[in-house]
């Protein structure tokens, strides 16, 4: 059987890292980008990945997003890291370009399966769940924080979907981190958010690194309180706790601690210091971020099913004001979310 003709949609930092990592492996991979000085880099002088544990150079096929419509062979696998908020769109104008039998596969942060479902149809739908660090400043250059020996990954089909078949994306992951198979795709995706509740938005609020901002008086206490919200949230929608990166059974059995848990798990194992969260680097380069697709999602949802968000929402609301230039991300702004624990 030949190897599968994939194609990366959104060669950001974290879509140029798997794409770096799948063309080093020797597999047939094409880098699809929306910024045009990224993609002529990859061209002329390849994709340079500077990860903890070693550099990668590779010389990728890259294409221009508009450069789609002129193809003429499908993929079997798309591997989608657009933002949670593109994921319309993005699947809308990949799917003509899947093979009947291919998989469109939501790599991202937010619920974006069912959104990739109603464009690919179920049959050629899978989730994924991706936990990794990385940064990218110029074109062509990405600052890896974790590593393919730090990086993680779930991965599993919606109800009706391949469930068979997400070994074949596991195999494909497992180039660029530990993969887990799991059996409710979307339940493992609302404990992602619950743990991206806690602390993307939140530390990019103060303007700090991650790690700076753990040890800002009271921002743990928010941290928790914002998953905590996401928590109860997910249970009122009918999804189970599950253990992610790494955690076991017995970790999650006890929902009181659950974040907690995830918290300091988080911390232990994947963030390292300097590190900031992909809000703060949207918000330094001018763009929206996808805090309406975190935290902005479980005050929505807690809104319909009558589970009170008052963290999530104070986070929401400063984001908000930041984003339209009414403020700056800066540790100021830890008082406003404190006083929403009262």
């Amino acid at each position: 059987m030949a190897d599968p003709r994939i194609a990366v949609l959104g060669a950001g930092a974290n879509g140029a890292s798997i794409g770096a990592d799948l063309t080093a492996a020797g597999l047939d991979v094409a880098l699809i980008e929306q910024w045009p000085a990224h993609v002529e880099k990859m061209r002329s002088d390849g994709l340079v990945i500077a990860a903890p544990d070693g550099e990668i150079r590779v010389r990728p096929r890259a294409l221009h997003l508009c450069e789609v419509a002129e193809l003429k062979q499908e993929f079997d696998v798309v591997l989608m890291l657009v933002k949670a908020y593109d994921s319309a769109w993005a699947a809308q104008l990949i799917s003509p370009y899947l093979a009947a039998d291919g998989l469109l596969v939501g790599v991202q942060n937010g619920m974006t399966a069912r959104t990739i479902e109603s464009a690919a149809g179920v049959d050629r739908t899978m989730g994924a769940v991706i936990e990794c660090s990385a940064t990218m400043d110029q074109p062509g250059v990405v600052h890896r924080h974790t590593g393919v020996s730090r990086s993680w990954f779930a991965v599993g089909a919606l109800e009706g979907g391949p469930v068979a078949r997400a070994g074949e994306i596991a195999s494909l992951l497992r180039h660029s981190g530990t993969v887990e198979q799991v059996e409710d795709i979307q339940a493992a995706k609302w404990m992602k958010l619950v743990s991206n509740c806690t602390l993307l938005v939140t530390s990019a609020i103060l303007g700090l690194p991650m790690l700076d901002a753990l040890h800002a008086p009271g921002f743990r206490e928010v941290m928790v309180a914002a998953g905590n919200e996401a928590l109860a949230v997910g249970s009122a929608l009918g999804h189970p706790v599950l253990p992610i990166f790494g955690l076991s059974a017995e970790e999650v059995a006890n929902r009181n601690e659950v974040v907690d848990i995830m918290t300091d798990k988080l911390f232990a194992g994947f963030v390292v210091p300097g590190a900031t969260t992909t809000v703060l680097q949207d918000w330094k380069k001018g763009r929206h971020s996808e805090v309406d697709d975190m935290n902005g999602h479980v005050v929505q949802q807690g809104a319909a099913m009558g589970v009170a968000t008052p963290v999530n929402r104070a986070v929401v609301d400063i984001a908000h004001r930041i984003e339209r230039g009414d403020a700056d991300p800066d540790p100021v702004h830890l008082a406003e979310m404190i006083r929403a624990l009262e």
